[in-house]
Parts: C-alpha cells; structure tokens; sequence
C-alpha cells in the first residue's frame, strides 16, 4: 500500500520544517504550500488524504480557505493549526469545515496521534497504484527502489525522494523552488545548488549505455521528467 499524503499548508518555515521532516520520517508523503494561493489545484491533482492548515497565511484566512475547500466538494480531511487558543476561534474554524483543531506551540507526538485518528476516519478511497512507470523507468513506492530497463538503480534515499517527486509530475515543469520545498523541505537556502547536483547524481545513474535522457532542463523554468 502506498503511505498516505498530506499537504502542509504553512508560511512559518521552521514549523513547515520540522512538519516535513517529521512527517517524512513517519512515512508519510509531505508537500508543502506557504499561501493559500492554488490551493484548489493542487488538491485536484494531488490525491492528498490530509492537509495540516495554518489559520493564519499570508494571503488569507485559514477559516475561510477551509470554507473554500469545502463548498468546491473536497472532502479530505483538515487539521488546522493556529496561535489563537480562544474558544471562538476554534469554533470558528471547525464551523468552516476543519477535523481537528490544534494551537501551537504544540507536542508533535502529538499532532501524530490526532493525524493517525483523523486518517482511520478519512473517506475511503481506492488505493493508490505502489508502482510509477514512465517509459523504461519504474519506481517501487514500497520497497523504494527504482529500475531501468530491468537494471537496478543503486540510489540514495535522497535521489529517490527527488526521482519519485518528478515522476508524480510527469511531463511537467517543476522550478527550483518547487523542488527544493517538495524533496528538501523550507530549511535549505534558495540559492543553494543542491538541486542542480542531485539532478547531476541522477542523469548519471539513469542514462547509461546510450539511455535516452529522462530528465530534461526547461532553461529559466526548471525541470521535467519525460519518456517523451
């Protein structure tokens, strides 16, 4: 079975990533958002089976997000996190639409407990397929191993992580940024190259023997991952 993905929707970096790390370690599938913008999209495409909600965003409120999420029909399930712990607030905020309501600081044991009970109660859903094929690629989300052409590839737990987050996108530009916030979290300099160097370890690893290339340079966009 593949793990269960959650959307972090939080714009305080440090929580976003002891979140990401956390969660990430407890073998959950983590992507993190800063704002509400895009929101809608992003739970369209994502399949996500719980979104952690900050109350407070840059570009909104979280109340009225959560009131958003539910009036287009969504019906994941939604821990919001907030540093007001008045009574009306929580009223508030569980009246919009939330499961759960938690105020920080918080015990991250916690916040795993409440997302375990959150989970058992989630809608049931089909499962999702533990296999990503693009082409002659192929990653197991089970056993976190990858092959080409039936070669085994001998990857890092952070090139998977990196590998897995393109192939979700196939044939789509994803920026540093996106990757940056989508395999290493909010705790890693903007400007930091890491994303050049791992997407570097991969190509080494996946195009071998005349391989044609998977992943392709978008100048001034990003990169895509492509059987194409």
């Amino acid at each position: 079975m593949s793990p269960d993905r959650v959307l972090v929707v939080e714009d305080d970096t440090e929580i976003a990533a002891l979140l990401a790390g956390g969660l990430t370690a407890e073998g959950y599938h983590v992507d993190l958002a800063d704002c509400a913008a895009g929101l809608d999209q992003r739970l369209r495409d994502g399949g996500y089976d719980l979104v952690v909600l900050d109350r407070m965003l840059p570009d909104g409120d979280g109340a009225d997000l959560c009131r958003e999420i539910r009036g287009v029909g969504h019906d994941v399930m939604i821990l919001m996190l907030t540093a007001k712990d008045a009574l009306a607030e929580k009223l508030e905020g569980l009246g919009a639409g939330a499961d759960d309501y938690m105020t920080k600081p918080f015990a991250f044991e916690e916040l795993l407990a409440r997302i375990a009970v959150l989970l058992r109660r989630a809608p049931a859903r089909e499962d999702r397929p533990s296999r990503i094929v693009i082409g002659d690629l192929c990653l197991d989300l089970d056993t976190k191993t990858a092959t080409r052409r039936d070669r085994d590839l001998d990857l890092t737990a952070t090139e998977f992580s990196l590998l897995r987050f393109l192939a979700e996108r196939p044939d789509k530009v994803q920026s540093r940024v996106d990757i940056l916030k989508g395999v290493w979290g909010y705790n890693f300099d903007p400007q930091t190259n890491i994303v050049e160097v791992y997407i570097a370890y991969l190509r080494k690893k996946l195009d071998q023997d005349g391989d044609a290339r998977l992943i392709h340079n978008q100048r001034g966009f990003g990169y895509l991952l492509s059987a194409r």
